[in-house]
């Protein structure tokens, strides 16, 4: 890429009040970010969404020498960048509106994985969900997706660190510089990270850890994914935040069920009892929901079953007619819709059946 294109990419970058959004609105205006720097004040200001305060970006004297000093950063440590508009950027984080103009990357990181999980959730990571994750990344590995996280305590790390030990790509999103490391004491997993993916962020060198940065960290988690999993999560947190930045972003989301008292299982069951996330309760959801090759993953089928006479009933109808519309099978055998819905939820914690879109259920 041109020097001058670059450095205007990265003042744009910088510029006060100008995000990513207006960003490409400028260079679609103007042709090229080094188009916009050109333009006079005027002009910018005459953007419908810009206006004067804006616009003042345009007067800020030190945006270039701010830019060369990152370049500098950039080119000494041998990182890679990646422009929303050439062919290497992420093909998923392209269709995010909001998506960063340009982010940078370190380590060995191939994009052209079909097969991409965000995989989020609390930094109070319980023993069951640490179970659980264990065994989902056993049985996910076959397929070989890219396991992407936010390097955080909890969840997060464990992620990363059971990607890397499936021989899996990972890659963990920073909400700081790539000139640093946070939580501090995860720098003992940074050369394994390197070495199976990299990783990733939109913010300079001189951006220090600050929680503000969060959404911004969480907004790439979520656009790189084809769908994003909710381990555990409290009923408040940055894991909902990546949750309903993925489901903005029309991907689909995940979640985890767990007892009703269970603190960390809230946020979870609050997503599938609110129809935002598909509940997630054994592997093969995954592959069957997003279309993968299901018959790869290794899934652990329980063998023996042991089912009520109502179960017995839903399953000799399922059985019978492959797959049905929960309204319909209430119909035929003549039960509430909501007695029935309870029933088909306990099934398909047992394995039993597994939902479809559109209210549809089969036998698993």
């Amino acid at each position: 890429m041109d020097q001058q294109e670059l450095l205007a990419l990265l003042a744009l970058k910088k510029a006060p009040l100008i995000g990513d959004i207006m960003a490409k609105k400028l260079i679609r205006t103007f042709g090229s970010a080094t188009a916009v720097f050109e333009q006079p004040y005027r002009q910018i200001a005459a953007i419908e969404g810009i206006g004067d305060k804006k616009a003042e970006f345009i007067k800020v004297k030190d945006l270039f020498s701010k830019a060369e000093k990152e370049l500098k950063f950039i080119e000494e440590n041998n990182l890679k960048y990646r422009v929303y508009y050439n062919d290497d950027y992420p093909e998923r984080l392209q269709y995010c509106v909001d998506g960063p103009i340009i982010f940078f990357e370190n380590g060995k990181i191939d994009w052209s994985n079909p097969y991409t999980l965000s995989i989020v959730g609390t930094r109070q990571i319980t023993s069951q969900g640490s179970a659980f994750l264990e065994k989902f990344i056993a049985e996910i590995a076959p397929l070989k997706p890219m396991i992407i996280s936010g390097y955080a305590y909890g969840v997060d790390i464990l992620a990363h660190k059971l990607a890397i030990e499936h021989g899996l790509q990972t890659i963990a999103v920073m909400a700081h510089g790539l000139n640093q490391t946070y939580p501090r004491n995860h720098v003992a997993h940074n050369k394994d990270v390197k070495n199976n993916g990299g990783f990733v962020t939109d913010f300079w060198s001189t951006d220090t850890f600050d929680r503000k940065n969060f959404l911004g960290r969480n907004r790439i988690i979520a656009g790189l994914s084809e769908a994003t999993v909710v381990i555990e999560s409290a009923d408040k947190g940055g894991s909902l935040v990546t949750a309903g930045l993925a489901g903005d972003y029309n991907r689909e989301v995940f979640a985890v069920p767990g007892r009703l008292n269970d603190k960390y299982a809230a946020g979870c069951n609050d997503l599938i009892k609110q129809s935002k996330a598909h509940m997630l309760t054994k592997t093969a959801d995954i592959p069957y929901i997003l279309g993968w090759q299901e018959s790869k993953v290794a899934v652990q089928k329980q063998l023996f079953v042991e089912l009520n006479e109502d179960e017995k009933m839903i399953y000799a109808f399922l059985k019978d007619n492959e797959k049905e519309m929960l309204d319909i099978i209430a119909l035929n055998l003549k039960m509430p819709v909501h007695k029935l819905a309870s029933i088909l939820m306990s099934m398909e914690l047992k394995g039993v059946v597994k939902p479809l879109p559109g209210k549809l259920f089969m036998l698993a």
